[in-house]
């Protein structure tokens, strides 16, 4: 059965005016056929109505093809199997493949499909809705309802300890000392290694004004003086210079960024880089440690208790009458929004990537969308369908019977009167 059979109301006045006009038609054809038996009658009696009988007789011919026509499209003519009619219905297998087939074509085709999907600003679309605070909240409610479900069904189904095995394999194939080199190459590029020997002359100076440190200090000084030297408190003056020496020292660092220091800092920052790029001794103690790390119980447990911690966290936010989870992401989304409003670039790069991802898509399935067409054009109910063309383009065919019985008589008339002119040269 063929969806959307049903008649509408429409679809009734639609059908009363093919009705009308088919009537008109019938009409036509019908005094046609009665003015050329009048005129055949009559025609020995004046010339005239040899040319009534001319126009009449090819007004009828013509009318006749045309009913002719337009009913063998649709059914057999009085319901006579004659050949090559009900063609419709003949051919609906073929039909149904045919059409398949153009869709697939013309209209799925990569170039019409690309520059369809051009005239769209995907980006801008989602710019807009996510700018909405209502509705990035909608969006975000909505994703966090099932946070839950898929945090207990990760449970239950063992898909997290095969993420974790997973990421376990993963750790362990990589190579960590190239990646400390690559991390530490991109710091020191852009002289960030230089701020943290800062931060390190920083925390030094804090450490040397720590009076703890400073009485600890002393008394490894007056442990290494002789008894003698204690007495005047030389291990006090001793301190008192060293300190005085050390900070002085580290302000002089600290205010020029070309002292020696940061010179040798540097020397060993790229050496050290070095070794752990080429070094095979470097790369077997960093891959000892990384292993030595992973093959430890604690961290293991940490991760269980980490990914524990979370899940009751955001079990009680999100249980909670107002979730800072989801205002969060709201806000988020949001932002992201008003921000990808006012990006070009990102703008143009998510359109591209919808573009080339649907056309993709699109070429990968048009086949199928082709093949769906055909068997959903083959497994409808041909009456219904013959039905529903009637109602919607047989009003037009009903004009082309119109148009056949005038034009044919007009035709008829015109060869008429050349005969009769030749007759009478």
């Amino acid at each position: 059965m063929m969806a959307g059979a049903d008649i509408t109301e429409r679809d009734r006045e639609k059908l009363g005016a093919l009705r009308r006009v088919k009537i008109v038609a019938t009409s036509l054809l019908a005094g046609s056929v009665s003015l050329m038996v009048v005129a055949k009658l009559l025609e020995h009696r004046h010339p005239a109505w040899g040319f009534v009988a001319a126009f009449a007789e090819a007004a009828t011919i013509g009318g006749l093809a045309d009913w002719y026509a337009i009913v063998a499209l649709f059914k057999h003519p009085l319901g006579l199997p004659i050949p090559h009619t009900a063609i419709i219905q003949r051919n609906q297998s073929r039909i149904a493949d045919s059409l398949g087939e153009f869709v697939e074509v013309n209209f799925l085709a990569p170039g019409p499909v690309e520059a369809k999907l051009r005239e769209v600003d995907f980006a801008r679309l989602i710019a807009d809705w996510l700018a909405d605070p209502a509705k990035s909240g909608n969006l975000s409610r909505f994703g966090l309802k099932l946070l839950p479900q898929a945090i207990a069904g990760m449970d239950q189904s063992g898909i997290k300890e095969f993420i974790s095995a997973r990421m376990m394999e993963q750790l362990n194939a990589l190579k960590i000392a190239p990646l400390a080199a690559q991390i530490l190459t991109s710091i020191t590029d852009d002289g960030r290694h230089q701020r943290l020997l800062d931060e390190l002359l920083t925390a030094l100076k804090g450490l040397l004004a720590d009076e703890p440190t400073l009485e600890s200090i002393r008394e490894k000084i007056r442990q290494e003086l002789p008894s003698l030297f204690n007495l005047f408190k030389a291990d006090a003056y001793l301190l008192r210079k060293i300190i005085k020496s050390t900070l002085s020292f580290l302000d002089d660092v600290g205010a020029d960024p070309n002292h020696a220091l940061r010179g040798e800092f540097d020397r060993f920052v790229q050496g050290f880089i070095v070794n752990l790029r080429e070094s095979p001794d470097y790369a077997a103690k960093a891959e000892k440690l990384k292993q030595d790390l992973l093959t430890r119980k604690e961290l293991r447990g940490l991760a269980q208790d980490l990914w524990k911690s979370l899940t009751t966290f955001l079990e009680k936010d999100l249980a909670g009458p107002q979730s800072m989870v989801e205002a969060a992401l709201g806000n988020f989304l949001t932002d992201l929004g008003r921000k990808l409003m006012n990006d070009p670039r990102m703008g143009a790069e998510i359109n591209q990537g919808f573009v080339v991802a649907l056309t993709t898509f699109v070429e990968a399935q048009k086949s199928g969308v082709s093949r769906f067409i055909a068997e959903q054009v083959k497994s409808w109910d041909m009456q219904q369908l013959i039905r529903l063309i009637e109602i919607n383009i047989g009003r037009d065919l009903q004009y082309i019977r119109l148009n056949g019985t005038l034009i044919g008589g007009l035709a008829g008339l015109l060869l008429h009167t050349m005969e009769v002119l030749l007759k009478i040269a």
